[in-house]
């Protein structure tokens, strides 16, 4: 083979470059969405999905921004993703508990503003909180907070179905009350920032300078 048929020296092939931007363009919105989901976890997981968003935040920027010297494509892929870990996180959640979720009755006792309380005494820092008893079993008591979506649609001693998780590592969620939207608008807003995130780095990746 003549030498004219090789590329020059540290560039790459076309389809190397493809498949290179291909790759690129699955692992970033995955690990964004993987943070999300990671954040739903009890017990600090939170923090873990927090790192884990900004760790993949830096280093998509890095390969977008300095190494392929896209600067538009590396910011809009920082927003979408940042957005997309938001997104990605309760949507997950709600599909998982609403598909797979085990049902348990329950009865709300109480419904509370953490705004009202004294600081540091709530279970967190969303401003709902629920307090529900399962009616049969243990009878164990519950408190969730609209992360488990605690948005007040339940008074004080409605009979409710929760759903719990099978593998018990989960909160249970509280059902959706009328009014709400449901996983759907969730689930498309998170595939559509998705999408947008792995079309920005397939961009980037493709159009290097």
């Amino acid at each position: 083979m003549s030498s004219g048929e090789h590329s020059p020296p540290g560039q790459e092939t076309p389809p190397r470059r493809t498949l290179g931007s291909l790759l690129w363009a699955l692992a970033v919105p995955l690990m964004f969405t993987l943070a999300g989901w990671v954040a739903q976890y009890p017990s600090g997981f939170i923090f873990v999905g927090v790192a884990l968003a900004l760790g993949t935040l830096a280093v998509a920027a890095v390969r977008a921004g300095h190494v392929w010297r896209r600067g538009g494509a590396a910011l809009l892929v920082c927003c979408s993703g940042l957005a997309l870990t938001l997104f990605a996180g309760p949507g997950l959640y709600d599909l998982y508990m609403e598909q797979l979720g085990e049902p348990a009755p329950a009865v709300v006792l109480k419904v509370r503003d953490g705004e009202q309380e004294p600081a540091g005494s709530g279970p967190g820092s969303d401003n709902l909180f629920c307090t529900v008893a399962e009616t049969t079993g243990d009878r164990t008591v519950h408190e969730l907070s609209q992360q488990q979506n605690c948005f007040g649609q339940f008074p004080e001693g409605r009979q409710v179905t929760l759903r719990k998780d099978p593998l018990g590592l989960l909160k249970p969620r509280l059902p959706d009350g009328p009014g709400q939207t449901g996983t759907d608008v969730e689930m498309s807003i998170t595939a559509g920032l998705f999408v947008l995130t792995a079309a920005a780095m397939f961009y980037a990746g493709r159009r290097r300078r």
